[in-house]
């Protein structure tokens, strides 16, 4: 009995955390995400309103502009 209400009581409060990237403001034209560090398989780009630092994946490159010759 008392590992079943431990076992309801876990459930309950695992309903109640919100999901994992949902706490990161998105970034970069929606390519990165707000942080206050990077993961090691990403890069700063620039910094959030919220001056933290806008982190975008390594494969992710921005577009070069029209006044660039190639």
């Amino acid at each position: 009995m008392t590992q079943l209400l431990l076992l309801i009581v876990a459930l309950l409060v695992l309903g109640h955390v919100p999901p994992g990237r949902s706490e990161f403001k998105r970034c970069w034209k929606g390519q990165g995400a707000c942080r206050t560090y990077c993961t090691r398989h990403e890069t700063y780009m620039h910094m959030c309103p919220d001056a933290s630092l806008c982190c975008v994946v390594y494969g992710i490159r921005p577009l070069p502009s029209k006044t660039e010759s190639v």
